[in-house]
């Protein structure tokens, strides 16, 4: 007897036709036709069976903010982080907190079983902290939340930020962040980028850091971050996220510079819908793109998860918590349109990320975690077209939240609004 079996359903390796049981929060069995007994039985219709979605790059402190106390009128990364200076001041513990549950109850409808969030320690008193530890144990049954230590105003630029990271990661912060082009010069960049790696190594975390968020090709922090990983033996534990001045450097020297990055297992987290919105503001045109060399590190062998990294916020006026439209960004914004790509843009947002994130248990196989999300699509490429209408989430062996089936134009069979989903 199980407690749940998911019947028919397409899986994204292509297999049809599978059932897929689930016993005490763990998947039990994957194989077509099982023949026994759940307490529930959904019937997936042969529609796709996928892995939570995972964003491995997001800012829940400060989520849901727009237009407090105003709005970024130059749309730039420089005036939303001023902005964001503005607006932490203003806000409580509890503004955080109720921001952020917000989100996360909008993402776990959108399918999302995890997400690691970088929270400002530029803060003495650590309220996004405070609030966002709070929140990762309040939705934990439901969302895995990954907190990085973030100093948005920088490791050396900001006086009491070393401190901050400092007392952020023994409160139970989980990963070493940084912003190395926000400091006040590039050796200062460069020696932020040392200092965070060595507080991971000593402490056996992960690195993640805002690198060469800039379209000036001489941010080239990356380049450090690399030769870091690989002198403290960090290999597969660090990620350079945004990585946008690639986009603006010469071929050659990217040529040098991407086998440094495989060569030292660095991840990277292009964030395409912030990256294609606030990259090129100075140009008239030609006007760059903004986003990082994505088909030419994932070709070499980087491994590359999508972020989604703001909503409603003072760097993004836009988003609904769907990874699924951050692959759709991802794929025309990198020009990804082989059939190949186009399926590869569905497991940036899925299983690289979670790759990305080091998350244990991720995945549609016996022993793996119960934690899948139905999407009303045949197979990864139509999921991504469509931004397929999520059926039914499903975690640690539950079905936590679920909607009706959708016609692909504008009526609703049963009643279920389109886009919308309900906890249960």
């Amino acid at each position: 007897m199980f407690d749940l079996i998911v019947r028919n359903a397409t899986l994204a390796d292509g297999r049809t036709g599978i059932d897929v049981a689930c016993k005490d929060g763990v998947i039990a069995a994957v194989d077509e036709g099982i023949a026994a007994e759940a307490g529930e039985v959904i019937d997936a219709k042969g529609y796709l069976l996928s892995p939570p979605f995972v964003d491995p790059h997001f800012h829940l402190d400060a989520t849901l903010s727009l237009g407090t106390p105003r709005m970024n009128v130059s749309g730039t990364l420089l005036e939303g982080i001023g902005l964001w200076g503005e607006l932490k001041p203003l806000q409580s513990v509890e503004d955080i907190a109720t921001r952020a549950l917000r989100y996360c109850e909008l993402a776990i409808a959108k399918g999302i079983g995890a997400i690691r969030s970088h929270v400002d320690i530029c803060d003495d008193e650590l309220k996004g902290v405070r609030a966002l530890l709070d929140v990762r144990e309040k939705v934990s049954d439901h969302i895995d939340l990954q907190l990085v230590a973030f100093p948005q105003d920088g490791l050396l630029r900001d006086p009491t930020a070393k401190d901050n990271m400092m007392r952020a990661l023994e409160m139970g912060v989980d990963v070493v962040g940084g912003i190395p082009h926000f400091e006040r010069t590039m050796s200062d960049g460069a020696e932020s980028v040392r200092m965070c790696c060595e507080i991971a190594a000593e402490r056996g975390l992960m690195v993640d850091l805002h690198c060469d968020e800039s379209d000036d090709p001489q941010s080239r922090h990356i380049e450090t971050l690399a030769f870091e990983a690989r002198r403290l033996g960090l290999q597969g534990r660090v990620t350079g996220s945004h990585l946008t001045s690639m986009h603006s450097m010469d071929n050659y020297y990217v040529s040098k510079l991407i086998p440094l990055i495989v060569e030292a297992g660095v991840n990277a987290i292009p964030n395409p819908a912030i990256n294609i919105m606030l990259q090129g503001r100075h140009d008239s045109y030609p006007k760059r793109r903004g986003l990082t060399r994505v088909r030419e590190l994932r070709d070499a062998g980087v491994r590359v998860g999508f972020g989604s990294d703001c909503m409603m916020d003072p760097w993004y006026s836009l988003g609904k918590a769907d990874m699924l439209d951050i692959a759709f960004m991802g794929l025309h914004v990198g020009q990804l349109a082989s059939l190949d790509d186009m399926a590869w843009c569905f497991d940036a947002v899925t299983e690289n990320a979670a790759r990305i994130m080091g998350l244990d248990g991720y995945g549609i196989a016996k022993g793996c975690d119960a934690n899948f999300v139905l999407l009303q699509a045949n197979n990864k490429i139509e999921a991504v077209r469509l931004r397929a209408h999520r059926l039914a989430v499903i975690r640690r062996g539950k079905l936590i939240c679920q909607s009706n089936e959708v016609t692909f134009g504008l009526t609703v069979l049963s009643g279920a609004a389109l886009n919308e989903a309900r906890l249960t």
